[in-house]
């Protein structure tokens, strides 16, 4: 009850808002970048984290699985931003709103819309202790300080991006609240300057958010709904490239590129494979609508191709099937059919008798196998094989990850099991998450509707 009744105070207290804009310019790139934590740089990775991590990752496609993930309470140019790994599984990136500019840090999520940040200096984040994590050093946006900042009013057609247009209301937009697998967020919508070094966008719709559970950043959303960056700015492109997760919680960072424009897709990129995106599911829940589906024909292992049921292949006009590509994922949920089938592959040609079940109960990832002491392993290949013929074929460290002090090896794509049971069997079948792509550059092209990837090496260090 606590909680309400402080996001009600809170939103009260944001209803005092008021006022102006701002111009334009030329051309962006936005690093994503991490908090500048210290963190011990590894191969291998403990338990605990990796069950975070598998159980984050099963949290998450619950959500994206899920439906109805928004509920109310009452000429070319570029732009380019750093993009950081960190402990918990995100990419982030740093952007400036306001007049003047307030820098705050965002999660970069391709699997939903909404851009929102931490709000007023009253902001409140509830079991936000994540590793490397202090609540108290959260960035916020404190709206009486930018000159810029107005509330969405009741009639203006942005409220019913986030909202609905059945919405009923007087003045302002109503409070929103958004479910996010782990966490949650609520708070109202403000119209915004986003300020980028050479280049400003004025009313630019964005969530202030006065109140969120397990939300260490707010989030900035890269999905197919109008509400999301790509769709305000008019991007044609955004590509990015995913560092390895050994540089988590580092100073490194790649850069995500937004490329503006009507002829900025118009192009594609030498050595890029490309597969084109699926219409989204026209009678399917509008949470479905926002995200990237992409044919994914053929899973092999090894020179076995694992057997895909048609249904879980390719997405229903109910939403129902299909595969999604979400950086907001860590680990890539495959639904249990598919999954059996691809983790069967992998024992059979491995061996049954290399299992390691401890590590498996610890780990909450299955199949583990052992490679201590004179025990090896022969892993086969993994290759994604999607419409158009383009191949994703994955390096071993995108999709086994060293266990503890490098005893055995665990498979990191996750499934429903005996800790996250009754995921829904709702939604896309395949969630392609960050882990499986790090040292990938990838690119949505969304004026050719396509979806473009390479191996690279995206810290431009030697391995």
């Amino acid at each position: 009850m606590t909680n309400f009744m402080a996001l009600s105070h809170l939103l009260s207290v944001l209803f005092l808002l008021t006022t102006a804009t701002t111009a334009a310019a030329n051309t962006i790139t936005i690093p994503l970048t991490p908090l500048e934590i210290k963190h011990a740089s590894s191969d291998s990775y403990g338990y605990k984290l990796l069950n975070s991590l598998a159980s984050s990752s099963l949290s998450r496609a619950q959500h994206l699985k899920s439906k109805s993930p928004i509920k109310t309470k009452t000429n070319s140019s570029s732009l380019s931003t750093p993009l950081s790994s960190h402990s918990y599984g995100g990419y982030s990136i740093s952007l400036s709103f306001g007049t003047p500019p307030q820098l705050v840090t965002l999660i970069f999520d391709t699997g939903s819309s909404l851009v929102w940040f931490p709000c007023t200096a009253h902001y409140l984040c509830f079991g936000c202790y994540f590793p490397n994590v202090d609540p108290a050093d959260i960035s916020t946006f404190i709206p009486k300080n930018s000159s810029t900042s107005k509330l969405i009013g009741c009639k203006n057609p942005k409220c019913a991006w986030i909202l609905g247009s059945e919405i009923a209301c007087s003045q302002t937009c109503p409070s929103y609240m958004i479910q996010y697998g782990l966490g949650s967020t609520a708070g109202i919508l403000l119209s915004e300057t986003l300020d980028f070094p050479n280049k400003k966008f004025p009313d630019f719709l964005s969530g202030c958010s006065v109140v969120s559970t397990r939300q260490p950043a707010g989030i900035a959303g890269f999905g197919r709904g109008k509400e999301s960056l790509p769709s305000q700015l008019g991007v044609g492109k955004f590509s990015y490239c995913l560092l390895s997760r050994k540089f988590d919680d580092t100073s490194v960072s790649s850069n995500l590129v937004l490329d503006m424009g009507s002829d900025s897709g118009n192009s594609t990129t030498s050595h890029v494979s490309y597969t084109t995106f699926l219409k989204n599911p026209t009678g399917a829940d509008p949470a479905f609508r926002q995200y990237y589906y992409v044919l994914l024909r053929k899973i092999v292992v090894g020179t076995r191709r694992v057997k895909i049921p048609y249904r879980f292949s390719s997405p229903g006009s109910d939403g129902n099937g299909g595969t999604i590509v979400d950086s907001g994922s860590t680990f890539t949920f495959m639904e249990k059919p598919v999954f059996d089938a691809v983790a069967e592959e992998f024992i059979k040609q491995v061996g049954n008798d290399s299992r390691a079940p401890k590590e498996e109960i610890e780990s909450g990832l299955r199949p583990c196998f052992k490679i201590s002491g004179d025990k090896s392993v022969n892993i086969p290949k993994l290759t994604f094989r999607f419409k158009g013929g383009s191949k994703m074929a994955l390096p071993l460290e995108n999709y086994f990850a060293f266990y503890g002090n490098k005893s055995a090896i665990c498979l990191t794509i996750v499934t429903e099991n005996s800790v996250e049971p009754g995921i829904s069997s709702t939604g896309p079948a395949i969630i392609l998450g960050s882990f499986q792509v790090q040292n990938f550059y990838l690119e949505f092209n969304l004026a050719q509707e396509k979806f473009g990837f390479a191996r690279k090496n995206c810290s431009g260090r030697q391995k």
